[in-house]
């Protein structure tokens, strides 16, 4: 699987990926992550040039008024191009971070780790990024939640870690991932009594047990 990042910030996203799970994955090459900044996609104005380190602006004024700025369209394509001649003739798909969009389950992290072999994610900011992008690459819109982010770098995180455990070989044991069997939503470990402020903490006695369908039994009602 290969994920394409669209984003102003790829540091935020690099960071997350490159400790544990993932960042084993990555070197591995079960999944690999390339990012493209919409800066490296636009010109810097007349009054930016000869400077050092000119600003490369790629937001304006919305139209119709209102706060904020949006994300021009033509930095964006110009990434998501880019992102899709390095995925070639592979089944690729692009997504719209929305609040509105539909909303990404564990069915759906199943669904496209088996359909596609390249997933281009493209990160908003401020009041979005120009609404003609999603219409002229037919892009999806997704929603991580019922709540309005800063950006899309958080869910970007969320689906490339999602999805990325539905490969084989990315998670140590491909049979632990808890959307495949029971798993209850309490886990415990040694020690068996954990002493706290003068009271004691048991493990629950079916956990020792040995008695694996009682084991199972109780995950299930938990």
């Amino acid at each position: 699987m290969h994920f394409h990042v669209i984003t102003l910030f790829p540091e935020l996203v690099h960071s997350y990926l490159s400790e544990s799970i993932l960042a084993r994955a990555i070197k591995e090459k079960k999944i690999s992550v390339a990012f493209y900044n919409p800066r490296d996609y636009t010109k810097a104005t007349k009054s930016q040039k000869g400077k050092a380190k000119p600003y490369l602006r790629v937001d304006d004024k919305p139209y119709g008024g209102g706060p904020g700025m949006v994300i021009q369209a033509e930095p964006i394509i110009k990434a998501i191009e880019k992102a899709r001649k390095k995925a070639g003739k592979k089944k690729t798909m692009i997504i719209f971070f929305s609040p509105s969009g539909k909303k990404f389950d564990t069915k759906y992290a199943k669904t496209s780790a088996k359909k596609y072999t390249d997933i281009i994610l493209i990160c908003g900011r401020y009041e979005g990024v120009d609404a003609r992008v999603k219409k002229i690459f037919k892009a999806e819109d997704l929603s991580v939640g019922d709540y309005v982010l800063t950006g899309g770098e958080i869910p970007a995180m969320i689906l490339i870690d999602s999805i990325s455990r539905q490969i084989e070989g990315v998670l140590g044991n491909f049979s632990s991932r808890e959307e495949e069997r029971i798993a209850s939503k309490d886990a415990y470990t040694r020690p068996e009594i954990l002493k706290h402020k003068g009271r004691s903490y048991r493990v629950p006695k079916v956990l020792l047990s040995g008695d694996h369908k009682k084991i199972q039994e109780w995950r299930g009602k938990k």
